[in-house]
């Protein structure tokens, strides 16, 4: 019986894409419409609200290489993957929906995994970047920057920083960003997201 168990475990699914980011972030959504969300990036590099997370990116449009990992399990990683991340940071974030995914605000639907296959709830996030260091504010074309998502169902706790080494999230920790010039005219509501992520917009370190 013992091995008939092993052997139904679920195999843990790792896939990585291109993400195209807009106003310096990519999502975790878990459904096509929702509300505005407000910004906090305090932790310096990922926030949310119920049914969605905002990743905060170096670079302001372009291409980022985001790599996820998912696992049906019922407790964190064991340790946490230091390597080459610069910043690493568990979050807690809600889905009713039980369908969050790696989104982008501009771009098209991605190939990547369901982050939720237990359904709805609350989960956590192990969010995990490099890069965000070499073209801030800029404009990639080719990406420069990484990330990696590990998630897990846990109910709500603070954030946990694991790894806080790059001078980006360094500036958003120390406070608000500057107003940035208006996003083009579009939906009411598409107008509003892309204002706050606009005001992550700040000036580039010396």
């Amino acid at each position: 019986m013992a091995r008939m168990a092993r052997m139904t475990q679920p195999v843990p699914v790792t896939a990585s894409s291109p993400v195209r980011v807009d106003f310096h972030t990519f999502e975790l959504t878990d459904s096509h419409r929702r509300a505005p969300v407000g910004f906090d990036p305090s932790n310096g590099l990922v926030f949310s609200q119920p049914g969605m997370a905002v990743i905060c990116t170096g670079i302001s449009t372009g291409w980022v290489h985001v790599r996820v990992r998912v696992r049906v399990r019922v407790r964190p990683p064991t340790r946490v993957e230091r390597g080459a991340w610069e910043e690493i940071v568990d979050h807690g974030v809600e889905t009713a929906t039980g369908a969050l995914r790696v989104t982008s605000v501009m771009g098209d639907a991605l190939r990547l995994p369901l982050l939720t296959p237990q359904g709805p709830g609350t989960y956590r996030v192990r969010v995990h970047a490099r890069g965000r260091d070499t073209a801030p504010d800029g404009d990639a074309h080719d990406p420069v920057e990484g990330y990696l998502l590990i998630v897990w169902p846990a109910g709500p706790q603070p954030d946990e920083i694991h790894q806080r080494r790059d001078r980006y999230g360094a500036g958003l920790r120390a406070g608000p960003g500057r107003p940035a010039p208006p996003p083009p005219a579009g939906d009411a509501e598409d107008d509003i997201r892309r204002r706050g992520r606009a005001r992550l917009l700040r000036p580039r370190t010396p």
